[in-house]
């Protein structure tokens, strides 16, 4: 990942190439956080690009992912699985059953809840899904040996872990390092 400076003319360091997003003189104290940033803007253009191709929206994917995992789920599942909210949910389910690619059932054990439910149309598109999914990890990772992949993937997750642990400590405590 590179970082841009204004003393670097906002140049990625090392690469010869423009930050596809300058970093700002206030950001100087997170130079990870806006490199963070900066891909998860480029990588979810990329799958928007992508999946724009077979009538998905960036996300919708990841609940056709589960689904056709897990089978039906009610909604409430797809939210904790996908550390999603409830309003969000409800705007891609919608979306997707409009898209004819889930349908709503009533739930055999829980009367109030209904299950979504991939349709024999999403089956379809589970092969797209996979060759996007495929497609986008090259690019993302291209130039990267396996040793980088793996080392990449490892820093990605230690990453996320410190972002885990510093959301469950209560407010008005700072994660230590």
């Amino acid at each position: 990942m590179t970082q841009s400076t204004p003393e670097s003319g906002n140049r990625a360091e090392g690469m010869g190439q423009e930050a596809t997003v300058p970093m700002p003189g206030a950001a100087t104290g997170g130079p990870v956080s806006h490199a963070i940033f900066r891909l998860a803007r480029l990588h979810r253009m990329f799958a928007g690009q992508l999946l724009r191709r077979i009538g998905l929206h960036p996300g919708q994917e990841l609940v056709m992912m589960h689904l056709w995992e897990l089978g039906p789920q009610r909604q409430a599942d797809l939210v904790r699985l996908l550390d999603s909210d409830a309003a969000t949910m409800t705007r891609t389910v919608r979306r997707l059953e409009q898209a004819g690619f889930v349908r709503r059932r009533p739930s055999p054990t829980d009367k109030r809840a209904s299950l979504i439910e991939p349709t024999a149309a999403s089956q379809a598109l589970r092969h797209e899904v996979e060759r996007i999914w495929t497609q986008l990890e090259e690019i993302s990772t291209a130039g990267l040996s396996d040793d980088e992949r793996t080392a990449a993937l490892h820093t990605l997750e230690h990453l996320e872990q410190n972002l885990v642990r510093a959301a469950a400590e209560p407010a008005g405590t700072e994660a230590e390092g």
